[in-house]
């Protein structure tokens, strides 16, 4: 069991094991004699220990890792090792001696703002070190795309803002790519002093002291400050506004959470109802669960971009929670997309299950009464679930009704009337539809001359919501006369074809006799009403809710047509109609 020591070097703390902390000590110590008494050692020593604490960063793979005798022994074999610059040998006898020069390795050169060779913010210098073209010539190109197109302004903006700056003298290095080790920041550190001295000795005091009292910066320098700080209030903002977006976010998600997830999963009364739309029979607090973590997830990313936007210090939150809140928002993703196909499936196919009656008129009497019965549905009591109202029958057990069904008239084949019901549902497969359709229960009955009709169907609600529907088709043999309830105007087809122009609701209210072609001909409709036939000669464009009506009319004949929900319909006639 080795001991572990806290660090601080270069400002950062490292969490390092006894053995690795006396190595480094030593190598450290070792380096510091072999500076001392040379010009600029502080500044020497100060880079070389940045240098360290870099590389060690780079290394770590979490903020509690602890630094090894490996990783010292690495990036010693980085920085160079004692005896390569005539330091103290004795100091690191464990280190096998070396039989000849250790190969340089080709470093790769970073991107930055060369500030000793500035102009305006130091970019062009820094592409020079990076491109290895001469800065002139990049001058020249940001020149000539600022007057011909503007980009060049705007580039060389967005790299003085991104682009760091070389302060350090392992930047300086890492810049032009040369080693990072402590004989080249040794030979850095006395270049500076050596510019320093020579400038210092050639400079003109007269002249400088005039410039300092009549400005502490120039031009550029103000300049940049000044967009430098626009662009950081920019940045405020841009993370007080991922903030707010995030947290509030978050704390919807939670309230949604909470108050569909959890309370359904121990069963509140009325929660239940959101299952009847559910076609995977996964619980749905796992469902809300897994719609929290895909959707919860980024948006808390956004917020801690926010905050890292904000405060620059933030701590970060660790690379296994970060790769732990990947994982499971994939898992919630991959899961909701399979819950989705799943849930697509059930409303894949449509099945049809269709039954016919024999509606035996009585003899001498050729009118029939349609009547539809029931409650007022707009009215009735109960929660409704996509169209569909939860209630109860008279067994007390919770059934779903609907009120989607029409009744078209049609003319039949022979001198039988008849009532055909077909009974429409969605399911994963067409067997499946097919059994859900001939789960849905109706009742009608038929007495002197008088079809009575529910205006609702049920199922059971074990049976789901599956885009339920009821069509019926009333034939009718011709010369038959027809008469409508005041509850039947909702429930009119639009495939009912009759002479007048006419909405659905407005037939009830007439009464009508099947022609032989199988249109109903109104029998008291009021002069005003115009006929669907003969217009003294002239054709009509009607657009209502009933679809687009075109009639065109010449002297030789009725050139219908018309164009609805069951498509395009032309018929001719003849002018004189019977």
């Amino acid at each position: 069991m080795n001991k572990t020591v806290n660090i601080n070097l270069a400002n950062m703390l490292f969490h390092i094991d006894e053995n690795a902390y006396m190595k480094l000590q030593r190598y450290l110590e070792a380096i510091k004699r072999s500076f001392a008494g040379t010009k600029g050692s502080d500044e020497i020593i100060a880079d070389i220990e940045a240098r360290i604490a870099e590389l060690f960063y780079e290394k770590m793979e979490n903020e509690r890792q602890v630094i090894t005798v490996k990783e010292v022994d690495e990036v010693i074999a980085i920085m160079g090792q004692p005896e390569d610059y005539h330091v103290d040998e004795d100091i690191f006898e464990d280190e096998p001696p070396r039989s000849g020069p250790r190969p340089k390795a080709p470093k790769a050169k970073k991107l930055y703002r060369d500030i000793d060779q500035k102009y305006i913010g130091g970019v062009c210098a820094g592409l020079e070190h990076y491109l290895g073209l001469d800065a002139l010539w990049i001058r020249l190109i940001f020149i000539i795309l600022a007057v011909f197109s503007g980009f060049g302004f705007i580039a060389y903006i967005l790299l003085w803002i991104l682009v760091p700056e070389a302060a350090t003298t392992a930047q300086k290095l890492d810049m032009t790519g040369e080693p990072v080790n402590i004989s080249n920041i040794e030979r850095k550190v006395k270049e500076g002093f050596d510019e320093v001295a020579e400038k210092v000795r050639s400079v003109d005091y007269e002249k400088v002291g005039n410039k300092v009292k009549s400005s502490g910066k120039t031009f550029f320098d103000t300049l940049g400050d000044i967009i430098m700080f626009f662009f950081k209030v920019i940045g405020k903002f841009v993370g007080i506004l991922l903030i707010l977006i995030g947290a509030a976010a978050l704390i919807g998600l939670v309230i949604a959470l909470f108050t569909v997830g959890v309370v359904d999963a121990v069963h509140i009364p009325g929660v239940d109802l959101v299952g009847m739309l559910n076609d995977t029979d996964t619980p749905i607090w796992i469902v809300s669960l897994l719609v929290f973590l895909a959707v919860g997830i980024p948006f808390f990313f956004l917020m801690y971009l926010g905050l890292r936007i904000l405060v620059t210090n933030l701590k970060s939150i660790g690379n296994i929670a970060k790769f732990s809140l990947l994982g499971l928002w994939l898992i919630a993703l991959i899961s909701l997309t399979v819950l989705s196909i799943k849930q697509a499936s059930a409303h894949a196919f449509t099945g049809s299950v269709t039954e016919e009656q024999t509606l035996a008129l009585e003899p001498g009497n050729d009118t029939l009464r349609v009547q539809f019965t029931g409650d007022a549905w707009d009215y009735e009591a109960g929660p409704v679930v996509s169209g569909m109202r939860i209630r109860y029958n008279e067994n007390d057990q919770a059934m779903l009704y609907s009120d989607d069904l029409l009744l078209d008239i049609r003319k039949s084949e022979d001198s039988t009337a008849s009532l055909r019901l077909r009974k429409d549902a969605d399911g994963r497969s067409y067997e499946d539809a097919r059994q859900r359709a001939g789960q849905i229960l109706y009742t009608y009955t038929f007495s002197d001359n008088t079809l009575r009709l529910d205006n609702a169907f049920s199922t059971d609600v074990v049976n789901k919501v599956r885009d339920q529907e009821m069509r019926l088709t009333l034939y009718l043999p011709e010369g038959t006369h027809l008469r409508f309830n005041s509850g039947a105007r909702d429930y009119i087809g639009r495939r009912t074809q009759t002479d007048r122009d006419l909405y659905r609701k407005d037939i009830a209210r007439y009464q009508w006799v099947m022609d032989p072609d199988g249109t109903l001909i109104c029998q008291d409709c009021p002069p005003e009403i115009e006929s669907g036939y003969d217009r003294d000669g002239e054709g009509h464009i009607i657009i209502d809710e009933e679809g687009v009506d075109i009639d065109i009319k010449d002297d030789q004949e009725n050139i219908r047509v018309k164009i609805n929900e069951d498509g395009v319909k032309i018929r001719a006639n003849e002018r004189n109609r019977p």
